[in-house]
């Protein structure tokens, strides 16, 4: 008989972006030179004191065993000192926190710990795919929730009440707000610690835009008895110049963390001691000026050139957004955004996201990353105008 997948993999597909940057790859191999404002991966480096320490410990002789699943007692301090100093949030560093090998990987740990196969999570549309389609793998029923433009991409917390959420375990939220870029506004916090009290279900808030383009970071864990039901993830792939680095972490609940390392403890064995000292240092040392410098400037002259293009391709957009990413309305010419953004990357060699992969309520919309160099982001500026005219 032939070999077949496990049945789970019915559930899904390749990952868009997985697909796309093969075809991306090929293209440019051919001598196409297509220009990348799709992915949210910083091409900037981290700190240099950052460095350093990865480069010191690497050159120590006992550093290089299997490190503790909990993450080094250094790593867990300067996780909880950096929660004290930016968000004003005490968190027990034995307890409160888990470092984690980046944000996926958490989705998947929290997911096990706390979701029966059969369960239902509730998932943001639009919103980050990896949210619906790792509980598809594990076997959780998939509920969306609509976020609008019209209410500024906040929950509708009167449709939220209305729904049968009886088998409801988590609600996924992620504030600074990947695609559409809406802000954290503590109304929005207390409201969502209000609804998870409630309604018994555990609200894990997905935070690794704190500071891009954003001088006033929020945690939902400011919010009172937060604690009691929520859970917080944070990264160092976005504000910090790691994303390869895979270097995350979730706080909050003390039992639930708990829960969540039994998980964990069963799948990895830590992460090289080098990476969590580096990142210790990272939190630790990296100064208000080098924030200032790669998360405000950069990408404010990035952000600039990327308005530019949105208006060159007639797209409507909140000049308010933060983080990473420009989120942009399409013209109604357009019967998709696919067929908008294809045009882009087959006609202008500019490959920019289609909202429609993060949910229905993306489908007339585009986002554009601020990730690629001013050069790069300049040039296609000027191919997509060169486009729009030749129409």
């Amino acid at each position: 008989m032939p070999i077949k997948p496990a049945a789970r993999l019915s559930e899904v597909s390749e990952y868009y972006f997985s697909r796309k940057l093969k075809e991306i790859a090929r293209r440019n191999a051919e001598g196409q030179d297509i220009i990348s404002l799709a992915v949210g991966s910083p091409d900037m480096p981290p700190s240099e004191q950052t460095i350093e320490q990865l480069c010191a410990t690497a050159h120590e002789t006992d550093a290089h065993g299997y490190q503790p699943t909990a993450g080094t007692p250094e790593l867990r301090q300067a996780m909880a000192h950096f929660y004290k100093k930016t968000y004003g949030v005490e968190l027990d560093p034995d307890t409160e926190i888990l470092p984690l090998i980046g944000s996926k990987e958490g989705i998947l740990h929290t997911t096990l710990a706390l979701v029966n196969p059969g369960e239902s999570v509730l998932v943001p549309d639009p919103g980050y795919p990896t949210y619906t389609s790792l509980s598809k793998l594990l076997g959780a029923k998939v509920v969306t929730y609509d976020l609008e433009e019209e209410n500024g991409w906040q929950p509708d917390f009167a449709r939220l009440d209305a729904m049968d959420l009886s088998d409801v375990r988590i609600m996924w939220t992620n504030y600074p707000h990947m695609p559409t870029g809406a802000a954290a506004r503590l109304d929005t916090y207390e409201r969502l610690v209000d609804f998870a009290r409630r309604k018994n279900i555990v609200v894990v808030n997905d935070n690794p835009y704190s500071f891009i383009l954003n001088r006033k970071p929020l945690s939902i864990l400011q919010i009172p008895s937060a604690k009691d039901c929520c859970l917080e993830f944070n990264s160092m792939s976005k504000s910090f110049n790691m994303p390869g680095w895979r270097v995350g972490l979730v706080a909050g609940n003390a039992e639930m963390i708990s829960w969540t390392l039994k998980v964990k403890s069963n799948i990895d064995s830590g992460t090289f001691r080098g990476i969590q000292l580096a990142a210790a240092k990272a939190l630790e040392t990296n100064t208000r000026e080098w924030h200032e410098e790669y998360n405000i400037n950069v990408y404010s002259r990035r952000r600039a050139v990327a308005e530019r293009i949105m208006t060159a391709l007639g797209c409507t957009f909140d000049k308010r957004q933060t983080g990473m990413f420009l989120w942009g309305r399409i013209p109604d010419k357009y019967a998709t955004c696919e067929e908008l953004t294809e045009r882009v990357l087959n006609e202008a060699r500019v490959f920019i996201t289609p909202g429609f992969i993060f949910g229905k309520n993306g489908e007339r919309y585009i986002r554009i990353s601020l990730c690629a160099k001013d050069a790069k982001i300049k040039e296609a500026l000027e191919r997509i105008e060169a486009l729009v005219r030749g129409e």
